[in-house]
């Protein structure tokens, strides 16, 4: 039963990281000119915001920007929701990832390896505070599976 369950979570977590790169790198681009990207023949238009600086876009969408608050929340929330399964699966997966430094490791690359791809093959835009709003939702995705974790132990050691 327990190789079923593994089988099934990584299944959960390969459709998990399809449907989070479409989000992510493929938002904006029709499947039509994704292979004009890969070849470096991408003529058209790309939109080339990049941010190196930690909180400037966070700061931006907290304090500065005149936006609609549904873009704010899009923004940032996004960002955490989006990356909060990556957190809750990888424990569930395997025991290597029962500590929450080598989940918010995992998570962290996981992140740069998305927007290195943007960065590389523009994609979208490189932007350093998605990297720590990502890596903040793994962190946040762990925390429930680790306590429910923490209870099934316990109550198999009192019985």
């Amino acid at each position: 039963m327990k190789i079923i369950s593994k089988i099934v979570l990584f299944f959960i977590l390969c459709i998990y990281i399809a449907v989070l790169s479409k989000f992510i790198l493929f938002k904006y681009i029709p499947l039509s000119q994704i292979i004009e990207h890969f070849n470096f023949t991408y003529d058209e238009y790309h939109w080339r915001d990049n941010n190196f600086v930690p909180f400037k876009t966070i700061k931006f969408y907290l304090y500065l920007a005149d936006v609609n608050p549904s873009i704010r929340i899009e923004n940032l929330a996004g960002n955490i929701i989006g990356f909060s399964p990556f957190g809750f699966i990888l424990p569930l997966l395997s025991k290597r990832f029962q500590k929450l430094s080598r989940v918010t490791l995992a998570t962290l690359f996981f992140s740069l390896t998305f927007e290195m791809i943007q960065l590389i093959f523009e994609f979208g835009s490189f932007d350093v505070d998605d990297i720590i709003l990502n890596t903040i939702g793994g962190i946040l995705g762990y925390i429930p599976i680790k306590i429910i974790l923490s209870i099934v132990k316990y109550k198999g050691k009192t019985q």
